[in-house]
């Protein structure tokens, strides 16, 4: 038994990876693997631990915000915001080259600041965006990849689900983790722009601009604006009552989907019928959602009463290098987890084994909240579990093989590695704004 318990840490992250290949929900593969090991190891006994783990995770108030974003988010695409969004801003960049891939880089943007869902983000564009570059003839890899980052800038971009689920753990201001994940995410907007410039004006063919007949005019630009009026009001009024204090993350939440609801019966593109099928397919996803929390906690505090976080502590603290080589095995950790792991159960495993050790060694708990989530981003689109990778698939069927998705990921994900070495080396850069807020 002694040996068993000294290598159990090990061998259930070598059972999970084997449920996941296997094709066992994510959910079930955490839950299931905690379970089995807890009967190993106590027996019977065990059940008390995996209930109080279950009823703590269930019991976090700043959790109610998840149920009422992904509402807000499901709104949002019940009433085309999304189209309206991305027609408005390519017909300002149309004469651009690399307009279109620019364009779905910043409609992810703001989708992300409306709702912080991932999967709103990329599907709607993939719907979207993707059409109008073949039709206009842009690289294929470029069109991928740019859709899949900025839909994922959801995850950076405030109202972040996956802040929310990291500041109900670490205790770290979800306000002021908002707040640094706007900083970055911003600079890594600008990287992915200037990215696709760069392929766009190397080659003329990568992504050309508009024809001249196809672009809008000045009169068609400024009508377009109206479209943009609505959402960007209901960014500042979400936002804003979050960073001013006004309102908590929740409460912001529930302002959200209000203003959402608002917009939509002004728009007159809201019924009953639509609404009812929002709420429905909003608490499938929170059901979803939940059921991968509560198995990351169980599986976390099977893994944490056999030793894990110690395991995985020790490991970090011979790491060469001090502190920079903690911070960097850290890096790895999250990394390779989240080849495997859907972002939102990486959090709950992650973070109580790592954040501790990073913290200990001598690092702010902010600026590397932030650090974890520019390297979380990369989950989304890291093989071979990347969820972003999934999310274009189902939206495009069988138009785009999935080794096309998987090698349009490859220069975002590298660009995300730049954006995370430069947080590393200048930390004002994920700082500066919590800090200006705070004042």
């Amino acid at each position: 038994m002694m040996l068993i318990f000294e290598y159990a840490p090990i061998a259930m992250f070598v059972l999970l990876l084997l449920l996941l290949f296997l094709g066992v929900p994510i959910a079930f593969s955490l839950a299931s693997t905690g379970i089995l090991f807890a009967l190993m190891m106590w027996g019977i006994d065990s059940t008390a631990l995996l209930t109080s783990a279950t009823w703590g995770i269930m019991n976090n108030f700043t959790l109610i915000a998840i149920p009422l974003f992904i509402l807000m988010s499901v709104l949002l695409e019940k009433t085309n915001i999304i189209s309206e969004l991305f027609d408005a801003v390519y017909k300002w960049s149309g004469g651009l080259r690399g307009g279109l891939a620019i364009t779905a880089i910043v409609v992810g943007a703001i989708i992300g600041a409306i709702s912080g869902v991932v999967a709103a983000g990329v599907i709607g564009l993939g719907l979207i965006a993707l059409p109008q570059m073949m039709r206009y003839r842009y690289n294929e890899t470029l069109s991928l990849g740019s859709i899949m980052a900025g839909g994922t800038l959801g995850q950076l971009i405030p109202p972040s689900l996956n802040m929310v689920v990291y500041g109900a753990i670490t205790g770290v201001s979800v306000s002021s983790l908002f707040a640094g994940g706007l900083s970055a995410g911003m600079m890594l907007i600008l990287l992915f722009i200037a990215y696709i410039l760069f392929q766009a004006y190397r080659k003329e063919d990568v992504a050309p601009a508009l024809a001249k007949e196809d672009r809008a005019t000045t009169e068609e630009k400024f009508a377009s604006l109206k479209s943009i009026f609505l959402p960007m009001l209901l960014i500042i009024l979400v936002l804003g009552s979050i960073f001013t204090g006004a309102a908590t993350p929740t409460e912001g939440a529930a302002v959200g989907v209000l203003g959402t609801v608002i917009i939509g019966v002004i728009s007159k593109r809201l019924s009953w019928t639509k609404m009812k099928e929002s709420i429905y397919e909003s608490m499938k996803m929170t059901g979803m959602v939940g059921w991968i929390l509560i198995g990351a906690a169980v599986f976390s505090a099977v893994f944490s009463g056999v030793g894990g976080n110690q395991f995985v502590s020790e490991m970090a603290a011979n790491a060469p290098g001090g502190k920079w080589g903690i911070l960097f095995f850290a890096l790895a950790f999250i990394i390779v987890l989240g080849m495997f792991l859907e972002t939102m159960a990486l959090i709950m495993l992650a973070t109580p084994i790592i954040t501790p050790v990073v913290v200990n060694a001598g690092f702010d708990p902010l600026w590397w909240a932030i650090i974890f989530m520019v390297v979380l981003q990369m989950a989304f689109l890291t093989p071979p579990f990347g969820f972003a990778i999934f999310y274009l698939k189902s939206a495009v069927g069988e138009k785009v093989t999935i080794g096309k998705i998987y090698r349009a990921t490859v220069p975002f994900i590298i660009i995300q590695l730049i954006a995370a070495i430069l947080l590393i080396v200048f930390p004002q850069l994920a700082t500066w704004l919590p800090e200006l807020l705070s004042k």
